[in-house]
């Protein structure tokens, strides 16, 4: 899911303290220089000036002429339409990027919110001069398409795009309308976004008199002391709810504004411009939930049900969920640790990955200090195909660190392998977006469980793989349901906090189980989740990306020959091949309904060995 900074760590405020500095080391903050050397800088200005130029004589040369171009070819050609359209993009990209890097480096800081929602205006601005580029291309006769890609080798090369493109028509609005769309969406969907970003990053959660950011409270649920466990879920329960009306304001606001657009756009269920985007079927989302739903009793409620026994409770309360188990090692690792764990995790697969990841630490492409104001979680940016990708981490040293680390870096490394595809084609659709993180996280998991012999932490090992499996797949299909339950609802009228909390309760209660006591209080609990604010039903893709790689895994564990070469090949597609087309190479197909299943049967595996452990 930020602000020009030296290579320095930024301290934390006495108020707000981090882990032990000495024992993580020096933890690198971004170069965002990289792209522009300061929000004021020169060469942003004149960034800034060229796309404007340039968006407007865009306009000026192609809008109405675009049927016409597909006849001819060179400079008057459709395949120089499309060229041109794509520095634009690349350009306004680069500078997007930027304003939207500074800002999560500090969301508190008015300057970088100034900024941030200046270049977003602006950006809409130069938008409202090329929207007339897709809706025109989408008038045009697939048949006139068709022969242009066959007569003009400039066209073809984007004709990947130009397919995909396609798959929008049906679901287009007339050009008048399309750009009050895009004008308003800075007074609507980006302004409730913004709130809910800025509103986060100013909650504190007060814990034995110490006021503290979210992410320092929710990785206090992590730690050994249950009483701290607890007093963070009450801190958190309390602010949240002492927040709730924004948050709930914010979240009938935004599921009206999808269902309004919804409406005019003819889409039929409440995902489906989500599939669309995703570029994957609702047959398939739907198998894919229908079979985690039917496992819950095999994977989240037959793993808590241990869980609570290792821990000596009858039932967990909602705050033990990721709680560590005795036998977890309690030192903190430290940044160059972490570092080395991955990279050569990554080595032992294919040292090419090792490189490319490792550039994100030699070139300083990662912010990873927690600190007031930044955003929490973890992301990699993609940014633009001309610059490089950033990954952002709030790293404190605890092994759920380490594979966060390892996740952002997968995106990263694909990010870089599929910038070869050029500005218009190197975005992967979500269901694959998340196959390089979920791989670079098992690689790195694999790699450490293959180096421990005590059983003891082999058993604390697999434990946390198996939450984590969970995390990604039951519970992000159950934040899936809760979105479905709530827009939903939400057609027939506001929402109150109430109700959300009772949906949002039904859901979790099913996926959890009963080894999981649920308190008064985890009703606010749906206010935290950033997915349902920015992306409305993303959070499918995760649980989509772990089924896919540890099938994809199974077929590595096989040697399948020339496996590494096929995984790269797929990564550098970008957004130029179905996901059909990409797992053909490897035997997969996500449409077969018995493919979710054997991905799930990874994580009963993982559950088996630790009772045969347990046993032993």
């Amino acid at each position: 899911m930020h602000l020009f900074q030296t290579a320095t760590p930024v301290p934390q405020s006495p108020a707000e303290p981090a882990a032990d500095d000495a024992a993580l080391g020096l933890l690198p903050v971004w170069k965002l220089s990289h792209l522009y050397p300061a929000r004021d800088a020169p060469e942003f200005k004149a960034d800034m000036e060229r796309a404007t130029v340039l968006s407007k004589e865009f306009e000026a040369k192609w809008k109405g002429k675009l049927a016409a171009a597909t006849g001819k070819t060179g400079a008057e050609g459709l395949g120089q339409a499309l060229a041109d359209f794509e520095v634009l993009e690349d350009l306004l990209g680069k500078i997007g990027s930027f304003a939207g890097l500074t800002y999560f480096s500090d969301t508190s800081s008015p300057e970088n919110g100034k900024f941030y929602g200046d270049v977003q205006s602006k950006l809409t601005d130069l938008s409202a001069h090329l929207l007339f580029f897709a809706l025109e291309l989408n008038r045009i006769d697939d048949g006139v398409i068709d022969a242009c890609l066959d007569n003009d080798p400039q066209a073809a090369h984007y004709g990947p795009w130009i397919i995909d493109l396609r798959k929008d028509k049906p679901f287009q609005l007339d050009d008048k309308l399309e750009q009050l769309f895009l004008e308003k969406s800075m007074t609507s969907a980006a302004a409730f976004n913004r709130l809910f970003d800025e509103t986060m990053s100013e909650l504190r959660f007060e814990v034995d008199g110490k006021k503290l950011p979210l992410e320092i409270t929710l990785n206090m649920l992590q730690e050994r002391d249950e009483t701290l466990r607890a007093k963070a879920a009450k801190a958190l329960s309390e602010t949240f709810q002492q927040n709730i009306r924004v948050f709930t304001l914010i979240t009938n606001t935004l599921a009206k504004d999808k269902e309004i657009a919804d409406r005019w756009r003819g889409f039929e269920d409440i995902a489906d411009s989500r599939h669309l985007a995703n570029r994957v079927e609702r047959e398939v989302v739907d198998a894919l939930a229908a079979a985690v739903r039917e496992a819950y009793p095999r994977l989240s409620h037959r793993y808590y049900k241990m869980k609570a026994k290792w821990l000596g409770m009858d039932q967990m309360n909602f705050w033990d969920r990721n709680a560590p188990l005795p036998e977890t090692p309690n030192a903190l690792i430290s940044w160059n640790a972490a570092r080395e764990t991955v990279l050569s995790a990554y080595a032992g697969f294919a040292p090419e990955m090792a490189q490319i990841a490792g550039r994100f630490f030699d070139e300083e492409w990662i912010d990873a200090p927690v600190r007031p104001g930044k955003a929490p979680g973890a992301f990699a940016h993609p940014t633009v195909p001309s610059a490089h990708p950033y990954v952002l981490v709030n790293y404190l040293g605890k092994p759920r660190d380490v594979m966060t680390l390892a996740h952002e870096l997968g995106h990263g490394v694909h990010q870089v392998l599929a910038g070869g595809q050029g500005a218009l084609m190197c975005q992967t659709p979500l269901t694959l977006a998340e196959t390089a993180s979920v791989f670079g996280e098992m690689l790195t998991f694999r790699a450490l469980l293959d180096k421990t012999k005590d059983s003891k932490e082999r058993k604390a090992m697999l434990a946390q793989k198996v939450e984590d499996m969970i995390n990604t797949v039951v519970r992000q299909i159950a934040f899936y349901e809760f979105e479905r339950k709530l827009h939903t609802a939400r057609k027939e009228g506001e929402l109150t906090a109430e109700q959300i909390g009772e949906l949002w309760l039904s859901i979790q209660s099913e996926s959890l189980g009963p080894a999981i006591r649920i308190f008064e209080g985890y009703e606010s609990w749906w206010t935290y989740i950033p997915h349902f604010i920015h992306s409305p039903f993303y959070v499918y893709a995760y649980a989509f990306g772990d089924c896919l790689v540890n099938s994809l895994y199974a077929v590595y564990q096989q040697a399948d020959p020339g496996f590494q070469e096929k995984y790269f090949e797929l990564l550098k597609a970008g957004g130029t091949k179905h996901h059909s087309e990409l797992l053909k190479p490897f035997g997969l197909d996500a449409t077969d309904p018995s493919f979710w299943s054997k991905g799930l049967s990874m994580i009963e595996g993982l559950i088996d060995e630790l009772e045969a452990l347990d046993k032993a």
